[in-house]
């Protein structure tokens, strides 16, 4: 029988506030943390994400009271991420409460990382955070995808979105995924905040390549994009911020609607 497909909404918080923009940019305020991941957890979302999004832009650690306060009112498992940058500040965070945690900024420059954490903490563990944009440019030493306006290939950036790296975000999950990642979150800069769907092509084509369970990000509106990013796009979760926070289509409410449309999902 296939695994249920899992629902999981973001808390992307800055200096204790939980914001969200449009492609990365123009933060508003939504709400606290703590009672927003409550309200998630009650209402049978399957996972919660909880990224601090400005801690490696700003070279700090992640707030660990803010951490500590969601995983004590929360039943569901809880990964971290944000200016993690070793073994030490993971265990910090686990320690905190979280079940995984989640590395992007800190991957990229040191890809060692992945198997220091993925040997101490288990694979399970370690989930690999990849900020993506479609770039136009032809390369013949990128992974070109058939998108729908022609090819692009998908670069990969760091610092919440800040730096562009000039890495394939295809040919970096492959290698990641031989590092030890357990998990991929996959998030659309282009798609973010927009509310007009997945990415489906930056979705699929790195669900098709490795062999870890795939997180999709960035565009959800309505309840019929995670339908298509479940199966076009052949995600293993769907995350989404915006319509979870503003009450838009709260979890019960999209579970339900993939239910009558033949996707397996969890209670």
């Amino acid at each position: 029988m296939p695994l249920a497909k899992r629902i999981v909404p973001c808390l992307d918080v800055t200096h204790g506030t939980v914001v969200k923009g449009i492609n990365f940019l123009n933060l508003q305020k939504a709400g606290d943390p703590v009672e927003l991941a409550k309200r998630y957890s009650d209402e049978g979302a399957d996972e919660l994400v909880f990224l601090d999004i400005t801690a490696s832009s700003d070279n700090r650690d992640i707030l660990r009271g803010v951490v500590e306060g969601v995983a004590r009112a929360i039943s569901i498992p809880f990964t971290v991420g944000g200016g993690i940058r070793n073994v030490s500040d993971a265990r910090f965070v686990l320690c905190s409460g979280a079940d995984k945690v989640s590395v992007n900024t800190a991957a990229v420059e040191n890809p060692k990382v992945i198997t220091e954490l993925a040997d101490v903490f288990g694979q399970q563990c370690v989930v690999v955070a990849i900020d993506a944009k479609r770039n136009r440019e032809q390369r013949a030493d990128k992974i070109m995808v058939d998108a729908q306006e022609g090819p692009v290939w998908f670069e990969v950036y760091t610092y919440g979105g800040r730096k562009p790296t000039g890495i394939d975000a295809i040919g970096w999950a492959l290698r990641a995924a031989e590092l030890g990642a357990g998990e991929f979150l996959v998030t659309s800069m282009d798609k973010d905040g927009t509310k007009d769907g997945y990415d489906i092509e930056l979705t699929r084509t790195i669900s098709e390549k490795v062999n870890v369970p795939v997180i999709a990000s960035g565009g959800a509106g309505v309840p019929e994009d995670f339908v298509e990013v479940f199966t076009d796009g052949k995600a293993d979760a769907a995350l989404a911020a915006s319509v979870f926070h503003y009450n838009q289509y709260p979890v019960p409410v999209v579970k339900e609607f993939l239910r009558k449309q033949g996707v397996i999902v969890r209670p």
